[in-house]
């Protein structure tokens, strides 16, 4: 029968709208408003999945994110895995199974929609229990920007369904009331479906959102800034470890309690209550009137509350104080529990289909310590809780220890107007409603009942951890929380330790003969619960995660057949195909053009920063390794950048456009990574320099005429220029027409060749291309792509930054000292140059490297070797490989690579993996073709 253990009414669930889905292939009936933890409980279901180390039958535990046992997989209407049956809202159509520890991720796009929004508030409330409500009326009344998020599909926390009065009436009234008023607030955002899973430096928190599969808009974001921060975020139950422990049917009782007043569930039909606490008794009473027998709460306490005593004797619910649960019984299903008086040795069997367990309450304490809060142990409940606050953050409600209904809702509407106060508002307290207030008798905090039977005792349902794992650990000589953490993986599952975290500190202490207080707790960290990566990532997702940028050339390389190899984010041509050539053809013969002819190619990529101010000059003499505050406007210098340990980190050329202005250039992919350095050290180091610097890249246009026409090509559609060597040197720049359109040439070369570089506004980009092209046609012009320049400079041995270069090199070992300053009192990586590390004359140099003429290209990256016979592992390893070609010019193929002592090694010959065989190359200097330069001038 669906739905046999639902109440004929009650709950919090819409009963008119009948929801039916599936679970391990079943079919079965739920409601709207149901989880399908409560579906599934309705329909008499407790085994969710088996566990995942010790493949042991498990159940529904929990109510809420806490749950450590009931990991689903969801097949319908989307796959997603590892989602907890607890927080998975019941949807018409859905299907499930049970999932013991491994999902399976979807094989077809995600077709929902993921959003991402910034929000700044005054008051950012976090939880909507009773604390949480206090405190956003308070403030909200203030008239301060407030937000209060809550993780449930409505606001209300424990009050909702309880039967709790408040001041003379249901407390859902309450709620009501609060929640009516802060929605006609304008002031105010309420965002229900609504975790915080982190908290940051300045109160700065983040939050996902949850829609819903009906929404456009499955899960959205909140990126929040905060100038005060209210943290309601209630507290988890905890279980007990006693043997047994883990079977179906195991609940901590306020979860059955919830799902009696939430949901309308009977999570049972004969229930023991076993408890540390007096809150298990509210959950035994409730369940009674609700139909289920309760066959005893057993209490681990000597002596119980008078009040709740009396009214389990108006019901005829046996107490067991003094006692304790040893054991259980049942398959797939608890069907009795052993009891045993404290101290002594006969022990009693109760049949029961449900076992309710409450050890105490830990405060939800995770998004205090990501703030940088400290914590403290609270001997009196047995649990961490804040103790120093980061500023601007307070912690309310059972969040702070605090459990009872009135304490929680006088903490909240005090730290709400206290908030508000801190803001620059004039708040008041919100009006706390009359509560009931039992009398309390102090918990029994109890980590360890029996040392029978440890490998039955979880720890950690969700690692399946025992006594018995912690013991091995501390037997190992662990006394550290976080090395046994690591040791036994508590605490690392899905649930992030919720309800393992304190309990296997307890025990720990325990088998430590220490207080807890020493053993401590362990890091919380976020996010608080699992957060899908769709969900972090919104809309940066295909091109808007990493957007492909193109030149304003883009489409003619497009139109020319131009296959692209993407440079940072942008698409750079590789080379331009011929009918019938493939890649090597093609690319000789672009080498060859240049080299004899004239080439052009598309370098807009390289990145552009316009340095500007009175200390400009300063600046870049300390971030660069040689001196550019002597360069003369109209001039150009090659320049580069190193990291503080002297290692290599861009290369570039400086421009100097004016007396405190530069423009400087930086690799294709490097642009936004230099900009950002560059920022760091002026904004950290060296804040006292006048100094502005803008990233302009997508401003200009750039293209490189290269070969010994280039000069003929250029001055048929300029004018204003001198073009020859006397009037425009090499590093050189002057400002003129180019196809009519203001330009500034540069005399730059990173071929070898007589080279310009035309940059021109943006827009006229392709404009100006296309006349060059036409111009060049009677030269034999020919555009050539990056894999051509990586030729063309690897002949000269120029050495590309991040390609020969490994974060491991200096200027030294690229032989490049002529760069590297000696008249200069400081830059970045100067002290590093002295080290004894860096000044080692077997550190690895950039070297040439000639393989026989008719071997193979060396691939690159591939390791050298001294011998040509392998010796046996490990093999000593000379270098690598870093650039290797095939060249038009040398008729060969060629390679650079770092090896150790390269310099000192010119003229041997060392070996080199190409396929199966060791090849030998020679050691040879870096530049292969034109060593004397002559060709640069034309």
């Amino acid at each position: 029968m669906s739905n046999e253990f639902r109440l004929a009414e009650g709950g919090r669930i819409d009963r008119d709208r009948t929801l039916r889905f599936r679970f391990d292939g079943r079919e079965y009936e739920g409601f709207e408003g149901d989880t399908l933890a409560s579906a599934l409980l309705a329909n008499g279901v407790h085994q969710v999945t088996t566990s995942i180390k010790h493949g042991r039958p498990r159940g529904i535990m929990a109510a809420g994110p806490e749950e450590p046992n009931a990991l689903v997989q969801i097949d319908e209407p989307f796959p997603e895995p590892m989602l907890t049956a607890t927080t998975v809202e019941l949807r018409d159509g859905l299907a499930a199974t049970g999932l013991p520890g491994q999902g399976r991720l979807a094989t077809e796009p995600d077709p929902a929609r993921y959003e991402s929004t910034h929000a700044h508030c005054d008051v950012l409330v976090v939880g909507a229990g009773p604390a949480g409500l206090a405190a956003a009326l308070s403030a909200a009344r203030s008239g301060a920007r407030v937000i209060i998020a809550d993780a449930g599909t409505e606001f209300g926390g424990q009050l909702l369904g309880s039967g709790e009065q408040l001041s003379g009436r249901p407390a859902d009234s309450w709620v009501q009331r609060v929640v009516a008023e802060l929605d006609a607030a304008p002031e105010v955002t309420a965002l229900p479906r609504t975790t915080v899973f982190g908290h940051y430096d300045h109160n700065y928190l983040v939050a996902v959102e949850h829609h819903g599969e009906d929404s456009f808009v499955r899960q959205r974001t909140w990126h929040i800034r905060a100038r005060e921060v209210v943290l309601a975020t209630g507290s988890h139950e905890r279980p007990l470890v006693f043997p047994g422990n883990d079977r179906p049917g195991t609940m901590l009782a306020g979860a059955a309690r919830t799902y009696l007043h939430r949901y309308g569930v009977l999570a049972g039909e004969r229930a023991v209550v076993f408890t540390t606490n007096d809150s298990a008794y509210a959950a035994a009473i409730d369940l009674h009137d609700a139909g289920v027998a309760i066959a005893a709460v057993v209490d681990v306490r000597p002596v119980v509350s008078t009040v709740w005593a009396s009214r389990c004797v108006e019901r005829g619910i046996p107490i067991r104080n003094g006692s304790a649960l040893i054991g259980t019984s049942g398959t797939s299903r608890v069907s009795g529990v052993t009891v045993q008086r404290r101290g002594e040795e006969a022990t009693d069997e109760l049949d029961c289909d449900l076992l309710l367990v409450s050890g105490g309450w830990n405060p939800a304490v995770h998004l205090h310590s990501q703030s940088r809060g400290t914590l403290r142990y609270s001997a009196e409940i047995g649990a961490f809780v804040p103790d120093r606050s980061a500023r601007g953050v307070r912690s309310i409600g059972a969040a702070a220890g605090v459990f009872g209904t009135f304490d929680c809702l006088r903490t909240g509407s005090e730290a709400g107007s206290d908030a508000a106060r801190e803001t620059g508002f004039d708040a008041d307290f919100a009006e706390v409603p009359a509560v009931a207030c039992p009398p309390v008798v102090a918990p029994q905090p109890t980590w360890l009942l029996t040392c029978a039977c440890e490998d039955e005792q979880y720890v950690d349902l969700a690692r399946d951890a025992t006594v018995s794992d912690v013991r091995k650990a501390v037997g190992a000589g662990m006394d550290s929380v976080e090395h046994i953490k690591r040791f036994t993986t508590i605490g690392t599952a899905h649930d992030q330790g919720k309800t393992s975290g304190i309990l296997s500190s307890g025990v720990i202490s325990r088998l430590l003969g220490v207080e807890l207080s020493e053993v401590g707790a362990t890091t919380f960290r976020p996010p608080y619960t699992p957060v899908a990566f769709a969900a972090l990532a919104g809309r940066d997702r295909g091109d808007l995660y990493d957007p492909a940028r193109v030149t304003a050339m883009h489409d003619w390389h497009v139109e020319q057949g131009a296959p692209f190899e993407d440079v940072g984010q942008w698409k750079r041509p590789w080379y331009y195909p011929l009918p019938g050539e493939d890649m090597q053809a093609a690319v000789l013969r672009e080498c060859d053009a240049v080299r004899t002819g004239v080439g052009m190619q598309d370098v807009s990529t390289l990145g552009k920063i316009d340095v500007q101010g009175p200390d400009a000059a300063e600046f870049l003499d300390l971030v660069y390794t040689n001196k550019m505050s002597t360069l003369k406007v109209g001039r150009i210098r090659y320049g580069l950048m190193c990291t503080a340990d002297g290692m290599v980190f861009d290369d570039g050329t400086v421009m100097r456009t004016g007396e405190h202005r530069y423009l400087i250039s930086t690799t294709s992919g490097g642009a936004a990574g230099v900009l950002e350095w560059l920022e760091d050290w002026l904004q950290t180091e060296w804040p006292h320099l006048r100094v502005h610097l803008t990233s302009v890249t997508e401003q200009w246009a750039t293209i490189a005429l290269a070969g010994p026409r280039s000069r003929d090509v250029l001055a048929a559609v300029s004018s204003g220029f001198e073009l020859d060597n006397e009037s425009f040197p090499f590093m050189a720049w002057q400002d003129g027409l180019v196809a009519g359109r203001q330009a500034r040439v540069c005399r730059i070369s990173f071929s070898g060749e007589l080279a310009f570089e035309i940059n021109v506004p943006r827009w006229y980009g392709r404009e100006v291309w296309e006349v060059l092209h036409d111009a060049g046609v009677p030269f034999g012009i020919t555009p050539y792509g990056t894999e051509t320049m990586h030729v063309l400079r690897a002949e000269k041995g120029f050495p590309i930054v991040g390609q020969d270069t490994d974060g491991t090199v200096t200027p030294h070992d690229l032989g490049m000292s002529w760069a590297v300053s000696k008249k200069k009192d400081d830059f970045l990586g100067m002290r590093s140059f002295t080290r004894a590390d860096t000044t080692r004359s077997d550190r690895k140099h950039l070297v040439g490297l000639l393989p026989p003429a008719d071997s193979p290209v060396v691939p690159e990256g591939s390791q050298l070797v001294a011998t040509g016979e392998l010796p046996e592992p490990p093999v000593p390893m000379l270098g690598h490989v870093t650039s290797s070609y095939r060249s038009a010019a040398l008729g060969r193929p060629f390679a650079l690579a770092l090896v150790a002592g390269g310099r000192d090694r010119i003229g041997q010959t060392i070996y080199s993996h190409v396929g199966d065989q060791l090849v030998p190359v020679e050691i040879t200097e870096p530049v292969f073709y034109d060593k004397e330069g002559a060709r640069r001038d034309g």
